[in-house]
């Protein structure tokens, strides 16, 4: 099987208003939001050893001193069960507008920055979310491709994912054009090569798109006995 391109991508949010969203204390912890209280508070432990302002100088003793406060405040709410629902329930709706279209932006806000952290499995849930609040939204579903993507398990939602982008916006190159890679990831070759041909149609020029097409288009030749290799 012809391997596809690699999934370089440029991911951005698409709206310069930020939205209003409660700081995820797992992740300054640094633990998984199913983490248990032993868990966390070793976890806790070990981060407070590391990151105390005591083992550093200067400016950076200063920033120091404000991520123990953070990892400290990060504890107290996460260690406490009341707080730590409360907690949980805020993280389910980031932002206090109602509308879709804002909670959409919101989760995927959050699934950005999660990306470029490479924290895959916090940003494909995001833009999961994201899709949910808002299902028109091709971005949401591009976005959601992009995160499975970069996880062979997820390969199938990835597919669903991006193909659901192109329907919400057939003319979009872009989307075309990571339709095609995440479709060949896959295995999925017909389907590809119409992506392909797809973000050559509407404008993408990237040579990698023509050489992957080119790749798939070709025409094995025989080998072995019966032809020359």
């Amino acid at each position: 099987m012809r391997c596809a391109p690699p999934l370089c991508v440029c991911i951005e949010s698409n709206s310069n208003r930020t939205v209003s969203m409660p700081r995820d204390l797992y992740a300054v912890l640094d633990v998984p939001r199913t983490a248990t209280e032993e868990q966390i508070r070793q976890r806790f432990r070990e981060q407070a050893r590391l990151r105390h302002p005591d083992r550093f100088r200067g400016a950076a003793k200063e920033k120091a001193e404000l991520e123990f406060q953070e990892l400290t405040q990060a504890f107290n709410v996460l260690a406490d069960p009341e707080r730590r629902r409360q907690h949980d329930s805020e993280l389910q709706r980031p932002g206090n507008d109602s509308d879709p279209r804002q909670l959409c932006r919101a989760y995927m806000q959050r699934g950005v920055k999660a990306y470029k952290e490479k924290a895959w499995l916090e940003a494909a849930d995001n833009f999961d979310r994201a899709t949910k609040a808002d299902p028109t939204n091709p971005q949401a579903w591009h976005y959601l491709a992009l995160a499975c993507a970069q996880e062979k398990n997820w390969l199938p939602r990835a597919v669903t994912a991006v193909e659901r982008s192109c329907e919400l916006e057939p003319m979009n190159p872009t989307y075309a054009k990571q339709a095609g890679r995440i479709l060949q990831m896959a295995g999925q070759s017909d389907r590809a090569i119409h992506h392909y041909r797809r973000a050559l149609q509407w404008g993408d020029d990237d040579p990698v798109v023509q050489q992957a097409l080119d790749e798939l288009t070709k025409t094995p030749r025989r080998g072995g006995l019966f032809g020359k290799a």
